[in-house]
């Protein structure tokens, strides 16, 4: 724990300052809520077109870190006894289906906010602007097929959420954005929380960024579609989101003392459910991490050019809101998050290291590992293991054009269940071996998400 906040707020801001040149981020937006203080900061701008100085009041897309917004307004409607954790989803939409059928009458909201559904996950779809947009999205998702048994193992589904967000929409006979206004905004106070982009353009806002040439270039289109509001829809500043963290330290109750949920829904929240690799696993929608011995809760959130990290240890009363608007603001985020955690808490983080292994050892990994919208082929090349991945879908919708296929990449082991990435645009990277009962390798999990062995 940290003697000196103010030098540790400072000591943080020059990092920023220093590192977001190196990492192409033209703008960046920073909280630290640290035993009840908050200090916020802005640093760069708004866009490479038409700049405007970021300030801690600038509002940006923080992507997936919307899902533990879902979560909750989900878990208010279970303590009203309007939805359950464990029935099947089919009793309160009973046309729902994917692709296969016993996994289509037996999925539960549990399975939805742990990402243990199983099915491809990454379906991005227009389904219009009107309230309707929910429900055709989910009448879209009959085509999804399983990647993983259900309920087995973690792979990550943005899908599983858009759905969740139509069952509270269904719950709460509203909208899901109204929903979640009134179970979970309105009661914590969080003013400055939009899903609408026309509730966003008369403030100052933040676009995000590709890189092109050493340079960042304006990202299009700006917001997402309204299918997936649920999954990242949310558009925010460091200074709300350090709001919403904060109730997350407490007993459910407000500042006001208004009891929001019961003591034992917010813990059942980030309480480990599936683990995912070592001491890390996923509470309800919650990423959860034990490090010598502090509990981290963390969300991360990706869209069209904006990376954002929100970073929670509830028992030393800290959180972090980090907002960049570039593409590379990843490494950029997880490189704040790192000298936040050190400065303030003392916690070292032990990236995974590669470990000799010989090219007999490394073999068994070769082979085809695919999902609908990506393959990765691994295969032995000069006693070397290489890969190459394939992406097939775009995002932020279907139509978007994937990515050009990065150059190989080498692979070693870091453990006997996990590679690690050697080199190239992925390197440090580390890519999770899941095993079949028989002992073959059935699955890899790359970037959160399972593509299984062919």
């Amino acid at each position: 724990m940290t003697d000196n906040p103010a030098s540790s707020w400072e000591g943080l801001c020059d990092f920023v300052r220093q590192e977001m040149e190196k990492t192409i981020v033209p703008g960046v937006a920073l909280g630290v809520l640290y035993q009840g203080e908050v200090l916020t900061a802005g640093f760069g701008v708004t866009s490479t077109e038409n700049p405007l100085p970021v300030t801690p009041e600038t509002l940006f897309q923080v992507g997936s870190i919307t899902k533990t917004f879902t979560a909750m307004a989900a878990m208010r409607l279970v303590e009203l006894g309007k939805l359950a954790l464990d029935v099947p989803l089919r009793t309160y939409l009973p046309k729902f289906k994917v692709a296969d059928k016993a996994v289509s009458a037996a999925v539960t909201l549990r399975h939805l906010l742990t990402h243990t559904a199983g099915w491809e996950g990454d379906l991005f779809l227009e389904t219009g602007t009107g309230d309707d947009a929910l429900a055709k999205y989910v009448a879209e998702m009959a085509r999804l097929e399983q990647v993983a048994p259900l309920g087995e193992y973690f792979s990550y589904n943005n899908s599983g959420f858009s759905l969740a967000g139509h069952l509270i929409e269904k719950a709460a006979r509203k909208s899901y954005a109204r929903a979640v206004h009134d179970l979970v905004l309105e009661p914590l106070g969080l003013e400055h929380v939009y899903f609408d982009a026309a509730d966003v353009i008369s403030q100052r806002f933040a676009v995000g960024h590709h890189e092109s040439e050493g340079k960042a270039i304006v990202a299009q289109p700006w917001a997402l579609t309204r299918s997936a509001w649920p999954a990242g829809g949310i558009v925010t500043d460091v200074g709300d989101l350090l709001r919403y963290a904060c109730f997350h330290f407490g007993d459910g109750k407000t500042e006001d003392g208004v009891q929001v949920l019961k003591p034992e829904t917010l813990a059942l929240l980030h309480t480990p459910q599936v683990q995912t690799y070592g001491d890390e696993s996923i509470g309800l929608s919650w990423f959860i991490e034990d490090r010598q011995g502090a509990r981290l809760l963390s969300h991360g959130g990706g869209t069209n050019g904006q990376i954002t990290r929100l970073l929670l240890a509830p028992q030393q009363a800290f959180a972090l809101a980090v907002f960049t608007n570039a593409d590379s603001g990843g490494g950029l985020t997880d490189m704040i998050a790192k000298r936040a955690l050190k400065d303030y808490l003392g916690l070292e983080n032990d990236d995974p290291k590669p470990i000799e292994a010989t090219a007999a050892e490394l073999v068994k990994f070769a082979g085809l590992y695919t999902r609908p919208f990506t393959h990765i082929e691994l295969a032995m090349l000069c006693g070397r293991l290489v890969g190459q991945m394939v992406s097939l879908g775009g995002f932020p919708t279907k139509d978007t054009p994937p990515p050009p296929p990065p150059p190989p990449m080498t692979l070693g082991l870091c453990a006997k269940d996990r590679l690690i990435v050697l080199d190239g645009a992925f390197k440090g990277t580390p890519i999770d071996v899941i095993y079949k009962k028989d002992g073959t390798v059935g699955w890899l999990r790359f970037s959160k998400r399972l593509l299984a062995r062919r």
